[in-house]
């Protein structure tokens, strides 16, 4: 089988963090066409990506008959417009997370998708975080015991606005609820399964701001109580991740060291040890075991932001069933939704029926 050919959508930070460096990076796939309309970001694209064709629009890729690949990474407000063409166009589709401003528009690529037999789907790449895999793993390691309550954030400090920046409009998909807390919902989905309920708390905290800036999700399970938060005003680092369980808790600080080798320019294949954290960041499990006191460091899991691609790949080829499949991201998109629902109703919103992978 002859190498796919990547369309890239998109060249700022999503496309020349997240997405070029493993598209480049894959024997199996070839960095293509990409839109790039800045000079800076022609620049970049001709040192980094010489073999790669720099074009201003996004027709010149979704028309294009050599195109295999359409790799989304825009703003939120043409994810589903553009995913929609690149279908309709015959392409395989790759959007970058969050998958669509609304769960109707999810629904419908889903459909089109499978009507055209086309690989879809949406670059949820925390799950491939050396963090979350190590808690993922300690949870499923039965250490703790039974787990009663799952805390994740993230959590930043900018006390200024950013002036242009969508984000922080008040826009449908704007507001880091939708940003970063599409990660933390898509991975407590990943741990836990559908919940039966969640409450939200959604505010506007800066000075002058618009858009949301501070967010907290309750999912309910059957004896599990998930709380998943973001802020943009934390100066003193948080952890990241806490879990209590009824022999003890497991508490991780620190954040998956990929992004910052990326935009540094680095690529897994220039480090023997890509993707692995800092020591110090390592996780502390205190239980009881065994009727003894434990406490001990765990080493982290390695990050492995290729294995998106990789899997990609796989899955059109029929070798391996899709990692992240539309239906998760369309159901992320619809726990936002019924976040903002529960936030302005003021009450917790069940969610049987609403969920569907």
């Amino acid at each position: 089988m002859k190498n796919l050919k990547v369309g890239l959508i998109g060249f700022s930070i999503g496309g020349h963090v997240f997405h070029a460096p493993f598209i480049d990076g894959n024997p199996d796939l070839e960095l293509y066409k990409v839109t790039a309309r800045k000079p800076e970001q022609q620049q970049m694209l001709a040192e980094r990506y010489p073999n790669a064709i720099g074009v201003l629009s996004a027709d010149d890729i979704i028309n294009d008959p050599e195109v295999d690949i359409v790799a989304i990474a825009t703003s939120n407000d043409v994810h589903y417009s553009l995913a929609k063409a690149a279908l309709e166009a015959g392409k395989h589709v790759v959007v970058e997370k969050p998958f669509t401003n609304y769960s109707t528009e999810a629904d419908e690529l889903i459909a089109l998708a499978k009507e055209k037999g086309l690989l879809l789907s949406v670059h949820h790449n925390a799950r491939f975080h050396s963090d979350f895999k190590t808690v993922k793993k300690v949870i499923e390691s039965g250490r703790l015991g039974r787990v009663v309550n799952y805390e994740a954030r993230y959590d930043r400090f900018r006390n200024f606005l950013r002036a242009g920046a969508w984000r922080e409009e008040n826009l449908p998909g704007s507001g880091i609820h939708y940003d970063l807390g599409a990660h933390l919902l898509d991975q407590a989905l990943q741990v836990f399964g559908k919940p039966e309920a969640i409450f939200a708390d959604l505010r506007v905290q800066r000075d002058g701001a618009k858009a949301i800036d501070d967010f907290e999700f309750i999912l309910s399970y059957p004896g599990i109580k998930v709380s998943l938060k973001g802020q943009m005003l934390a100066k003193i680092s948080t952890a990241r991740y806490a879990v209590y369980g009824m022999n003890g808790c497991f508490v991780k600080w620190g954040v998956d060291a990929q992004e910052a080798l990326l935009r540094d320019g680095a690529v897994p294949a220039s480090m023997q040890d890509w993707g692995k954290e800092d020591p110090s960041f390592q996780g502390t499990l205190s239980i009881v075991e065994n009727g003894k006191d434990v406490e001990e460091k765990i080493e982290s899991e390695y990050g492995s932001g290729q294995d998106f691609y990789k899997n990609i790949v796989a899955a059109i080829k029929g070798e391996e069933n899709l990692f992240i499949k539309p239906e998760q991201a369309r159901d992320v998109i619809r726990l936002l939704e019924l976040a903002e629902k529960s936030w302005s109703e003021q009450r917790t919103i069940p969610l049987e029926g609403e969920l569907i992978s």
